[in-house]
């Protein structure tokens, strides 16, 4: 068979945006603590951005506190510092190098800022599956052109790569429709 395009490694580089989308909307918890919540959140720390869980342990102490044993004293202004500008409407209480997080009660206010962020990371996703999509039709056209494959098999490929990236949006905004109706959930 002629060249082209690696269909799997595009299934593959999609399949994983849907992928971190799914770890992100686990992270958006309706009304209980859950330690996934920190999860999407990056602290600046020694010179470059580290997840929360590199610097610290995160557990659950209640249904509705996280707590943050944050490794280095030097990195507890820090911590705190991103979870209060990380949109999840969290206000840490720091004690020593221990950060408890009270989580809010969901009032219809609050379910709007959640089903915000979960907009945002569908929308983050989405376009993580467009840059794939572009990435392949780039191929798809230097192929084309250096004669590696015909006009018609650079067509039925491209078609086969929008085809590929209709089902990851779909499978994306099912996955958003879903968290909204549980997050909306009284």
């Amino acid at each position: 068979m002629s060249e082209g395009v690696d269909f799997k490694d595009i299934k593959r580089r999609m399949d994983g945006a849907v992928s971190v989308l799914r770890t992100e909307l686990a992270g958006l918890r309706t009304g209980r603590a859950s330690p996934n919540l920190l999860d999407p959140i990056t602290v600046n720390a020694y010179g470059s951005q580290m997840p929360i869980s590199q610097v610290g342990t995160v557990s659950v102490p209640e249904s509705r506190m996280l707590s943050v044993q944050v490794w280095d004293q030097s990195l507890v202004g820090a911590v705190d510092r991103a979870i209060r500008d990380s949109n999840l409407g969290l206000n840490p209480i720091m004690e020593g190098t221990l950060l408890r997080i009270p989580i809010p009660e969901l009032n219809a206010e609050r379910r709007q800022e959640m089903v915000k962020v979960a907009h945002k990371y569908a929308e983050n996703a989405r376009v993580a599956v467009r840059h794939v999509r572009r990435d392949g039709m780039e191929v798809l056209k230097k192929s084309e052109k250096d004669g590696e494959i015909s006009q018609d098999e650079s067509r039925g490929q491209s078609d086969r790569i929008q085809s590929l990236t209709d089902e990851h949006i779909a499978a994306i905004d099912d996955m958003l429709g879903h968290k909204e109706k549980e997050i909306m959930q009284v």
